[in-house]
């Protein structure tokens, strides 16, 4: 499926969210079965086929990670976490001293720190989201797989001080 064109919007990584959030909308709207109750039941079927592929499209084009799966996807550029290449050593490195850094935090309960780690690492992602919408424009597709790699990494992490935010919140 190509969530690009079942939205009907330009297939591109620096999606306008907006567009695309009117246009899921819009569709979702035109396809709500309410509006199929006296046609036949094939017709109903596929406005409901149809409707259940404009809300996946719209799930994959709203996140950054699932939108650069499926233009890769679209471009013949595996991407699966075994097929991709991994991120490098440094990389790698790097992202384990966060981990331990964030693990000491909570373990001292220090919100700040664990808030300042999530900023640096927010900001990190978004530069690596505008490094795959530039190479994404560019067609450079088979070269931005290890950035992808990279976001991932840093939307685990990401995840991760949520769930510690939480607890924090709690106790």
């Amino acid at each position: 499926m190509d969530p690009f064109a079942a939205l009907g919007i330009p297939r591109s990584f620096d999606v306008d969210l907006a567009s695309a959030e009117r246009a899921h909308r819009e569709l979702s709207r035109a396809l709500h079965p309410d509006k199929f109750i006296g046609t036949g039941s094939s017709e109903r079927r596929a406005a409901l086929g149809k409707a259940v592929e404009v809300n996946e499209a719209w799930r994959v084009v709203r996140d950054p990670i699932r939108r650069a799966e499926a233009l890769f996807r679209l471009a013949g550029v595996p991407t699966g976490e075994s097929d991709a290449p991994q991120p490098a050593p440094d990389f790698l490195m790097e992202m384990i001293e966060q981990r331990e850094a964030l693990s000491e935090a909570k373990r001292a309960r220090d919100r700040d720190a664990v808030r300042a780690m999530a900023k640096a690492i927010d900001a990190r992602a978004r530069e690596v989201e505008r490094s795959l919408a530039a190479g994404f424009a560019r067609g450079e597709a088979v070269a931005l797989v290890g950035r992808l790699g990279e976001l991932r990494f840093y939307r685990r992490f990401l995840d991760e001080v949520s769930v510690i935010e939480d607890e924090l919140d709690a106790a």
